[in-house]
């Protein structure tokens, strides 16, 4: 995305926006990035971000201390990631940076060896949260395996609450979380820390080219288009209260009556 997109897009969005969560391979893939986190600041939006940890420069890690709220690293490579981590945490003292990690059946074991790397490698003792995404059954690419085993769910939080390891899911595990914390005493303590899916009641994904889903993986789906926000001349009406997104929130509110949590209405992504 250019800065003049996103710049076009940020100022028809009302002043009620708080962040804006930029996610990117290498860091330096779009020259603009930086411009864009400077807009936000100067519009009191914070800017956090999600990288990969290569390609990493010593002027780069400063743009970051800087101008970021919080930055994610995905884990790929575990050294690089664990010494991305190090030097945001720790040499640059940032407190919100997080490693986000894939949870399918494919990525378990080291899943549960990330964890148990948590209080034994120096290089982790500033991170605030491991954060576990749950694999989607999207991509043409893709021939991961969901994780739908309950079982191995709760002991993957159950390793995590014993050692005492910060972990965090991403919305979409809401469900099957609290499914698989529903028998702990602190149960009311976790359950008030467990957003479900949020897409178009409080939350958007935009793509490169300025068109508005309801969040990442709707894009491309099946019965969901997308909203034109570069092209539109008022958000509140023209976006957020089109009949596409007005359809989605529906579709998740509706889950909700149904099941008692948010839960996404495209994918099946709880535990059995």
């Amino acid at each position: 995305m250019s800065f003049d997109t996103f710049k076009n897009i940020l100022d028809k969005i009302p002043r009620v926006l708080t962040q804006v969560a930029f996610g990117i391979g290498d860091i330096d893939a779009n020259p603009d990035l930086f411009e864009m986190f400077r807009y936000c600041r100067k519009k009191e939006i914070i800017p956090n971000l999600t990288i990969n940890g290569w390609r990493m420069t010593d002027e780069l890690y400063e743009n970051l201390m800087n101008l970021c709220g919080a930055v994610a690293v995905s884990h790929y490579d575990n050294d690089v990631c664990l010494d991305t981590v190090s030097r945001l945490s720790k040499k640059l003292g940032m407190e919100q940076i997080n490693i986000h990690k894939l949870l399918c059946e494919d990525t378990y074991e080291s899943c549960i060896d990330l964890i148990m790397q948590y209080g034994i490698d120096v290089r982790l003792d500033k991170l605030n949260a491991i954060v576990f995404l749950l694999m989607k059954p999207k991509g043409k690419r893709n021939d991961l395996k969901q994780l739908k085993d309950m079982e191995k769910y709760k002991k993957l939080i159950k390793i995590a609450f014993d050692y005492k390891v910060p972990i965090g899911f991403d919305s979409c595990s809401a469900p099957s979380f609290l499914r698989a914390v529903e028998e702990r005493d602190n149960f009311k303590s976790l359950e008030q820390l467990a957003e479900p899916c949020e897409s178009d009641c409080f939350s958007s994904y935009v793509n490169v080219d300025g068109m508005f889903f309801h969040c990442s993986f709707t894009e491309g789906q099946d019965g969901w288009e997308g909203v034109n926000i570069v092209e539109c001349q008022n958000f509140l009406k023209d976006v957020w209260n089109s009949d596409e997104v007005k359809k989605f929130r529906n579709s998740l509110l509706e889950k909700e009556k149904e099941n008692g949590c948010r839960s996404c209405p495209i994918f099946d992504l709880e535990m059995k």
